[in-house]
């Protein structure tokens, strides 16, 4: 049955049945054949909808958030000390850990056989249980960050789980990064396996990131070799989100996911697969990444978003509300990450040395927008002082 379900789709898209885009015959054939040799198991769920995540909100009575990222190499090292010092004397209540980092590793010695299937553990934190301890002393609120899609140790381990150029070799972004690929099931339950890891370890929140394809993935996709349904970009990445969360639900532990703060602003971002609504309704928390510096002139009427960190968090938040509120009560936590970082790559003119007042600007923005809780980001964990929390 699905063979001449496929064969009918096939005379549909060659005769104009209702494709948006038209297709010869050459490349409707392939995609039919790339649909009937799926690896076995590869019906990938779609996201219901049938329960709000709020309405089976795990933890209710959770402070409000206001958090720094942190690297491994920090919270297995020296640096540790300074920023529980900082978290310790200020309003801030949480850390964000890698626990999958930007690599694909996981960071942290495992005897897991469901993780070292397809993982690769490099123990940047010595000892996992002790960081925990530590964490609970200091009442630090504790989020796991799992780097999801960009995974370039899986992708070497496993090619056949990533994308492929023409010739057989691994595809890499400009700046030598694998991706792998959303289609494949596998990577969903491998990931999902990381993130109940650190639920049992006793980390409250699992946030997401990298939930998407490599940008400017509709331009390469017809010239790269992946495994794929007849599944939208959007509809997978959204279904993953979903299927996540159930998956999760019952350890008790809430699920964010990080998403490009132009997500917001548009009505999909379909190249990468981010849609900020549909994703929003499958998470506990949202955290756009509104970094003045990422937004490019003209936006939210700026000639230089990052001079101007009052105006782009204001105008990023406005229209990150305006998106969300449809959902009522639906809706999900809001909480953006900030820029605690000088973006000196944009030129001389176009950016300006951040510190206590453009972090202390951004945070005005989020308040008179109604949102109470944010994360700061600066990639070597070195904060500034003297701001209000």
């Amino acid at each position: 049955m699905q063979i001449f379900m496929m064969l009918f789709l096939l005379l549909q898209s060659v005769t104009g049945g209702g494709q948006h885009e038209p297709a010869s015959l050459g490349k409707a054939w392939n995609t039919v054949q790339l649909a009937l040799h799926q690896p076995p198991g590869q019906t990938l769920p779609t996201a219901s909808g049938t329960q709000s995540p709020q309405d089976a909100n795990p933890q209710k009575d959770a402070p409000l958030i206001k958090g720094i990222y942190v690297t491994a190499h920090s919270a297995g090292g020296s640096r540790m000390a300074s920023l529980l010092d900082l978290v310790d004397k200020t309003a801030l209540n949480a850390m964000v850990v890698d626990f999958k980092d930007d690599d694909g590793y996981i960071t942290f010695k495992t005897d897991n056989a469901e993780l070292t299937k397809l993982g690769t553990a490099q123990p940047y934190i010595p000892d996992i249980r002790k960081l925990m301890t530590t964490l609970k002393d200091h009442k630090i609120y504790p989020i796991a960050r799992i780097v999801v899609f960009k995974d370039s140790v899986l992708a070497r381990k496993h090619k056949e789980l990533s994308y492929l150029n023409p010739d057989g070799s691994i595809w890499r972004n400009p700046k030598g990064a694998s991706f792998v690929n959303p289609y494949r099931k596998e990577v969903w339950d491998y990931n999902v396996a990381i993130a109940k890891e650190a639920a049992k370890l006793g980390f409250k929140e699992i946030q997401f990131d990298y939930v998407r394809f490599p940008e400017g993935f509709e331009n390469k996709a017809d010239h790269l070799k992946f495994t794929k349904t007849a599944q939208s970009r959007v509809d997978v990445i959204t279904g993953f989100v979903d299927y996540a969360r159930k998956q999760l639900e019952p350890l008790g532990v809430r699920v964010s996911v990080d998403i490009f703060g132009y997500a917001a602003s548009v009505p999909a971002a379909e190249g990468i697969g981010q849609d900020f609504t549909k994703i929003s309704q499958s998470v506990n928390v949202i955290c756009p990444m509104v970094y003045p510096s990422h937004y490019s002139t003209g936006w939210f009427k700026q000639k230089d978003p990052d001079r101007a960190p009052y105006a782009t968090i204001k105008g990023a938040m406005d229209a990150a509300n305006g998106k969300l509120k449809p959902l009522g009560a639906a809706k999900p936590i809001i909480r953006p990450w900030i820029q605690d970082f000088t973006a000196s790559w944009l030129g001389s003119g176009h950016y300006t040395q951040y510190g206590a007042a453009e972090v202390a600007a951004q945070i005005k923005a989020l308040h008179d927008s109604g949102v109470e809780e944010f994360l700061l980001w600066n990639a070597g964990n070195k904060y500034s002082s003297g701001v209000n929390y």
